[in-house]
């Protein structure tokens, strides 16, 4: 096993340690009850909805399913002027009153199954292989995600979602806000992609991931 340096190691077993408890405390059976209201745009599988701007969440990571639930809730996310479908969201994820409710929807949510979507991004996934090697790092081979790096799966996302993220990173729609640090950590890597069509492309690779 490759050694981490010590603040990593420290860093990496407390999340672990976070993450753990979040799932031994999370009530997906309760949570159920509450997704209830996040149907009507994630769908009953939490399939998502195109036409309601609404991405999926069957299958995502619990842990950072709450994040984000808290960063609607708490203004980190959803309140930039050009953030129109993170306003949207805000109010919803407000429902939740307080942090177990959060938990508790979020550990059902990661009972869901991992949907199959149809593509619908054109762009060169050939080229965004190779863009995505720098991804890999944090996000896996597969888009797997890693709790370990704060890296949220990307496989089983719309491909028009991925891009949206991409370029509200790349503008500062998102990743600006002083208390969002894994979007800060996010954002100079999608500055990366500086055209257009390598967000194309390197959404078209991740649409391909299983």
């Amino acid at each position: 096993m490759k050694k981490l340096p010590g603040i990593l190691l420290i860093f990496t077993i407390v999340l672990s340690s976070t993450t753990a408890a979040y799932a031994a405390d999370g009530d997906a059976e309760k949570g159920k009850v509450l997704f209830t209201v996040c149907m009507a745009c994630h769908g009953a599988n939490g399939e998502g909805n195109a036409v309601l701007n609404a991405p999926a969440t069957g299958g995502q990571d619990e842990w950072y399913v709450i994040r984000q639930l808290n960063n609607f809730r708490a203004g980190v996310r959803g309140a930039h002027a050009d953030d129109i479908f993170g306003a949207q969201m805000r109010p919803m994820a407000l429902t939740l009153v307080d942090e177990q409710a959060v938990i508790d929807v979020a550990a059902y949510v990661a009972t869901l199954p991992v949907p199959e979507l149809a593509t619908t991004i054109e762009g060169n996934a050939d080229a965004g292989k190779k863009a995505f090697v720098v991804c890999v790092a944090c996000h896996g081979a597969n888009g797997e995600g890693n709790v370990s790096l704060n890296a949220p799966r990307l496989s089983g996302q719309y491909d028009w979602y991925i891009k949206r993220q991409l370029e509200n990173f790349k503008t500062g729609v998102r990743g600006t806000d002083p208390k969002d640090i894994y979007g800060a950590q996010m954002r100079p890597m999608a500055m990366i992609l500086a055209t257009d069509e390598q967000v194309l492309d390197v959404t078209a690779y991740i649409a391909t991931l299983e």
